[in-house]
């Protein structure tokens, strides 16, 4: 039973479990989203002292903080306890991608050429990294979320602002791809 879980699971059951907490968070009438966790803990930290951004009533987000510590949790639970050693089973031509792009396929989900530790030793790792981050939170406040709640929450509430965060943010990935990553890598 315990080996049968370390499989990949279809598609169908995550879609299915999204859908599952969607409607319940619908019913509920709640958002979703990971990026609204950051500022909860921000002001629960005490930013709300220094900056009008921070100043809100944290505690009606505790549920949200739930959500992101389950995150978390099932994480560290599938990569310890459902940890699978086969290689990830990735697409030919997705790893002739990634050579073309100078990364190499090492079997795993992300790539340590990318992901691994040795970013933080390399100045170009580190601005890349510190760039990215920039991006990313800038780019989450002034989408009014993140990816995740825009592409999850938003669109399931049928919120038009979310369809054209969300195709920014494909626009962004295609460019980032396409155009952005060839040139750091």
């Amino acid at each position: 039973m315990f080996e049968l879980l370390k499989e990949p699971w279809p598609w169908y059951v995550s879609g299915t479990a999204i859908a599952f907490i969607m409607i319940l968070l619908l019913y509920f009438g709640k958002s979703f989203g990971i990026s609204v966790n950051l500022r909860t803990m921000c002001t629960i930290a005490g930013a709300g002292k220094r900056v009008n951004f921070f100043d809100f009533d944290w505690k009606s987000q505790r549920w949200n903080l739930l959500m992101l510590f389950g995150s978390v949790l099932g994480g560290v639970v599938a990569s310890t306890l459902l940890h699978n050693d086969e290689p990830l089973r990735l697409s030919a031509a997705t790893i002739t991608d990634l050579k073309a792009l100078g990364i190499d396929f090492d079997g795993g989900l992300n790539p340590s050429q990318i992901f691994g530790t040795d970013v933080f030793t390399s100045p170009k790792g580190i601005i890349t990294l510190l760039i990215g981050g920039v991006l990313v939170g800038f780019g989450a406040s002034y989408a009014g979320g993140c990816t995740s709640g825009h592409a999850i929450s938003g669109l399931s509430n049928m919120q038009l602002p979310s369809l054209v965060a969300v195709i920014g943010f494909f626009v962004g990935g295609l460019i980032m791809t396409h155009l952005l990553l060839p040139l750091i890598f």
